[in-house]
């Protein structure tokens, strides 16, 4: 950054500036005159958008390319980020999507790969309807599911789905760095046409490089997880350092496998189901003055069954946006099985699941 770019950055960032730019803020300014200048904010203009799968009868995935605004920090391989989008003239919504592209650094172009689920407002617009141009919001990048800074020489990946989005922002970080050490990358997918990246991982498996590639599809006769299976392919796989990303049931199999090993790394893809059968006690929502009989779902599902519109990002307890406090009782984490009785406590009600009684500000 030049030296003149850098002192007007200071300036349209100092408490004069935002003074003068009240209520609005100086971003807000800066928008009308060019959308990729910000101060404090971080946006990105839609670059590219590249379809990844099209399999008729199911949703499609792409990948966007973002360019962002000088703002972007840049990113580790594995972190996701906040995407927000005015659709059809409604308020904001803001979903999270884990970046694809190798670690970047400030305001350096990266990419996001996503399914347009079918129940989802912002990844079906973003797949199926929107346009090179078109400008989104952004948070900087977030999550611990990373690498660590030294890598080890033997690391493993174990992904399914869209759970290979982070694995390959590590996997194209470490080709970028040409890592010399030895990589082994299981992956699971509903069938080769159904498989994201599918050109990319041929030339991989063609290539080798140190990356010793395992593609399975159960639907077609490949065999679902097992630990004998990984034990065959990586010797002692309890040692090896493993970064582990999928849905629930791909985690809920892999994890046991590990047990008493802390070499496990894990980021689920999508929340596991909580079993609504074995529910007792009331929810109260104390803001809204509401109360219902606890179903046993999320208190994020329970609070959209009464009726209330709380504030959430990505439904699997990674950005925190759907935080608010517990005022008593005791709360489960869907994740991690762990419970908790504290008053006055910060919960993520799109993982926490109430035993018996209990009541949140909502």
């Amino acid at each position: 950054m030049s030296i003149v770019a850098d002192a007007t950055t200071r300036v349209l960032r100092s408490r004069f500036a935002a003074a003068l730019a009240t209520p609005h803020g100086v971003d807000r300014y800066l928008e009308l005159v060019n959308p990729m200048w910000a101060a404090n904010e971080v946006r990105a203009r839609i670059v590219d958008i590249t379809r990844e799968v099209d399999v008729p009868g199911h949703p499609p995935v792409a990948t966007i390319t973002l360019q962002p605004t000088s703002t972007w920090r840049g990113h580790r391989a594995g972190q996701h980020v906040q995407l927000g989008v005015e659709v059809d003239g409604a308020r904001r919504t803001t979903r999270v999507f884990t970046i694809s592209s190798p670690e970047s650094k400030a305001g350096d172009r990266f990419t996001i790969t996503m399914r347009a689920n079918p129940e989802g407002v912002v990844s079906r617009y973003l797949v199926e309807r929107a346009e090179v141009g078109t400008m989104v919001h952004l948070s900087q990048a977030q999550g611990e599911f990373v690498l660590p800074d030294h890598v080890p020489d033997h690391i493993v990946f174990v992904s399914g789905g869209s759970g290979i989005t982070p694995v390959m922002s590590m996997l194209r970080s470490l080709q970028r760095r040409t890592h010399r050490g030895r990589i082994t990358f299981l992956h699971y997918a509903q069938s080769p046409e159904h498989q994201i990246f599918a050109e990319e991982l041929e030339e991989i498996r063609r290539s080798g490089y140190g990356i010793d590639l395992h593609l399975v599809y159960p639907e077609q006769g490949g065999r679902n997880f097992s630990a004998l299976e990984l034990e065959r392919i990586v010797p002692g796989f309890r040692d090896v350092p493993t970064w582990l990303c999928g849905p629930a049931g791909l985690v809920d199999a892999v994890r046991p496998a590990f047990e008493g090993s802390d070499s496990l790394h894990v980021e689920y893809f999508k929340p596991p189901v909580v079993s609504n059968g074995s529910a007792e006690g009331d929810v109260t929502f104390t803001r809204s003055g509401s109360t219902a009989a606890n179903s046993g779902a999320t208190l994020l599902e329970q609070a959209e069954a009464a009726g209330l519109t709380p504030q959430f990002g990505c439904r699997m307890g990674i950005c925190f946006s759907c935080t608010a406090t517990k005022k008593e009782g005791t709360v489960r984490n869907v994740l991690t099985g762990e419970t908790s009785s504290l008053p006055d406590e910060d919960i993520r009600i799109c993982v926490s699941s109430p035993e018996g009684d209990c009541a949140v500000d909502l």
